[in-house]
């Protein structure tokens, strides 16, 4: 591998570690397994051997993917910085394959190791989105770039959900202590996740964010339908914390929109929640009257190139806390989508924007959305430009009445022939 010989010369095993890891597929599993052992079969012994063989795999398989980005991205001092953390990472799990499962000591390094890598990676997001700014200003972006590194960071970010998600619950559960705020969850997972409470929770946050800001914020409205159960709270089985940083990224959104709309207005239209319930899913729609996005940004909001992340070291920036540094968007729908669900926005240019958050509602569907590296993830990094096969609308519309219809016919003679 390229990084291997830039930054980490006298260390040869990891290229061959990566390649060794990189060939199993991770494992995906679902949210009804991630608690069936953590309250029933809760085993330090089986955690640990499953995770020193698919930590490495996941770790392996988004390391292999980096090379296929832009070598100038690669040689960014932030990019270059990730790697080192990944790789030494994944030589510290790697490490614990030969170690005994049954030496009491062992497992508890383990627990430590496990814990030393989650601090280290701590500051992934913001770290990543400073390498893309130095390349962007430095090169600026093609249509090719930008989907590439669109495809990848989707995949690296979610990866990095995913590896977050079993470190947490391993440490969570056998460091020895229950949270005393949350004594019923099950490592970060809470079998009766109240959707309603965790919306109220993220609304709180924002409005204390908006009223600092903007010395005002509007209310919020917020109405639940439960079909499986009528006039019955909401519960899901589902991580809070991953529901709370997608609901208090879309208040930060709206919030900001309706208050800067309306900064002339007397009153402010409030943001309205619906929550609702089915067999299969778990909805919640969040409305403001905001004043809309238009059709063709809405891609651009999740896109991380079209981003504007300050660096993640200038904490102390004069910006407006509710702008977020630029991926909370695509971010909070990779949490979505992380479990099977989806993050949509929908917009009416003038009027305001509703949100919505789809969950699986059953805890044997919400499973584990792996990137695997094989030969489809290659191909997509193998794409160049092409022509398009639909007309591109011209800036200045043809005189139809000085149109040459003899040139027209020669035209399209040539290109039936």
């Amino acid at each position: 591998m390229k990084f291997a010989h830039i930054l980490l010369k006298n260390t040869f095993n990891i290229p061959k570690q990566v390649d060794r890891f990189s060939k199993f597929s991770p494992s995906p599993l679902s949210m009804k397994q991630f608690i069936d052992f953590g309250s029933a079969n809760a085993c330090e012994k089986t955690s640990f051997m499953f995770l020193r063989q698919e930590l490495p795999v996941r770790l392996a398989n988004i390391m292999k993917e980096i090379d296929f980005l832009p070598d100038k991205l690669i040689s960014t001092p932030s990019v270059q910085l990730l790697h080192s953390w990944y790789a030494q990472s994944l030589m510290e799990i790697v490490d614990f394959l030969e170690k005994d499962p049954d030496d009491k000591k062992v497992l508890n390094m383990f627990t430590e190791t496990l814990i030393n890598v989650r601090n280290r990676h701590n500051n992934v997001v913001p770290t990543m989105a400073q390498g893309v700014v130095e390349y962007k200003e430095t090169f600026g972006v093609d249509p090719v770039t930008n989907q590439n590194v669109q495809y990848f960071l989707d995949r690296f970010y979610t990866s990095r959900i995913s590896t977050r998600m079993l470190i947490n619950q391993h440490t969570l559960i056998f460091s020895g202590s229950t949270n005393p705020v949350h004594p019923k969850h099950i490592g970060s997972i809470d079998p009766n996740c109240d959707a309603v409470e965790v919306v109220r929770d993220a609304y709180e946050s924002s409005k204390m964010l908006c009223d600092q800001y903007y010395l005002t914020s509007p209310e919020v409205e917020i109405k639940q339908v439960n079909s499986v159960e009528p006039n019955e709270p909401i519960n899901i089985v589902y991580v809070p914390s991953h529901l709370y940083h997608m609901l208090f990224e879309l208040f930060k959104n709206a919030m900001r929109a309706t208050v800067e709309t309306h900064e002339n207005s007397t009153h402010l239209p409030p943001i309205k929640v619906r929550v609702s319930l089915g067999s299969e899913d778990l909805t919640i729609r969040m409305s403001d009257r905001g004043g809309g996005v238009p059709l063709r940004k809405i891609e651009r909001l999740f896109s991380y190139m079209y981003s504007t992340a300050p660096s993640p070291v200038n904490d102390n920036a004069r910006n407006a806390p509710l702008a977020g540094f630029g991926y909370g968007l695509p971010i909070s729908r990779l949490y979505a989508k992380y479990f099977q669900g989806d993050l949509q926005l929908y917009s009416m240019e003038g009027y305001g924007t509703s949100a919505v958050i789809y969950l699986k509602a059953l805890s044997t569907e919400s499973v584990e959305r792996l990137p695997v590296f094989n030969r489809s993830a290659l191909r997509h990094y193998q794409t160049s430009t092409e022509a398009d096969d639909w007309c591109i609308p011209s800036s200045e519309p043809k005189k139809l009445g000085k149109y040459d219809y003899n040139m027209q016919e020669e035209r399209t003679e040539g290109k039936l022939n």
